[in-house]
């Protein structure tokens, strides 16, 4: 996958505090186009959408699509935006820590943890003063680290923390992400490796964010495993394979089955879309999400 593509950089562009905000005034005029009908959601669905696919639009100008298209969260978002998505009444449906996002240097490694344990400390008060319940946590890259090593090492150091998120009501949701594309040697690559982890946790506060994308392309099996694994699903990610574009009748997922399948575990989270929209133009990318909403909202 290209870098411009990746959420790797989309991380690091969040830690230096970089948005774009070129063409604010012409953005905020297709938020505002009145003449644009978008359908009425169904309320079966709890929908959001990955800031970082959409991170060409200023965030103030997001939350204005977001609330024409329907529905009401962002996804990935840290403390110094929630004001924003405040200001639009808009749900932060995962957050970020305050501190530096990594994908690679994880729980898995206890070298992490001194630094992981202190940022989390810190955010989780936050998140309940704010009313948000989702945290985003990851395991870190293997780099030779053996399966039973890792896990250990994750439940030493999440452990530290789930005393404190219980009692603040804060789920922690570790991103199951494809180590075959995209992260290459990422650690938690595999619903059952995850399914280890929460069950060693065992904790009503630790959960897995399970990436649709990523698990079709590292296991495919998609509805039989959502369906086999569901409770130990805090949390959806959508994008279309090949490629993490549109989820539409050009990749190879058929979303309307696989929201019904989440749907009839009784699933009352959050589904958010992370695909990177491809239009020529921001009218077009933007018609792109209002689609892929559709699409999941059975």
């Amino acid at each position: 996958m290209k870098e411009i593509f990746s959420r790797r950089k989309a991380l690091k562009q969040m830690a230096m505090g970089t948005v774009a905000m070129g063409a604010a005034g012409t953005l905020t005029s297709i938020a505002d186009n009145k003449n644009e009908s978008y359908h009425k959601l169904k309320g079966n669905i709890h929908h959001s959408v990955c800031q970082w696919t959409f991170d060409f639009l200023p965030l103030d100008v997001l939350c204005q699509i977001v609330k024409k298209i329907g529905f009401g969260a962002i996804d990935l978002i840290a403390p110094k935006d929630w004001s924003t998505l405040q200001k639009y009444d808009i749900y932060c449906s995962m957050c970020y820590t305050s501190g530096k996002v990594s994908l690679t240097n994880g729980f898995n490694d206890k070298k992490n943890h001194d630094q992981l344990i202190k940022d989390y400390l810190e955010v989780i008060p936050f998140i309940k003063e704010n009313g948000y319940k989702n945290l985003i946590c990851f395991s870190g890259s293997r780099r030779g680290m053996d399966d039973e090593t890792g896990l250990k090492n994750c439940e030493e150091g999440l452990k530290k923390i789930l005393l404190l998120a219980e009692k603040n009501n804060v789920n922690l949701h570790m991103e199951l992400l494809n180590s075959k594309v995209d992260h290459k040697d990422y650690m938690c690559d595999k619903t059952a490796w995850g399914v280890e982890l929460v069950n060693r946790i065992g904790s009503p506060n630790f959960k897995l964010l399970y990436d649709i994308y990523h698990m079709q392309i590292d296991e495919g099996d998609v509805i039989r495993t959502i369906t086999e694994n569901h409770q130990y699903i805090g949390h959806y990610h959508t994008g279309g394979v090949p490629g993490r574009h549109i989820i539409d009748e050009t990749q190879e997922l058929y979303y309307p089955a696989i929201m019904k399948a989440i749907l009839e575990t009784g699933f009352q989270g959050h589904v958010a879309q992370e695909f990177v929209p491809t239009g020529k133009t921001n009218e077009e990318k933007i018609a792109q999400l209002k689609k892929a909403v559709s699409i999941c909202d059975i």
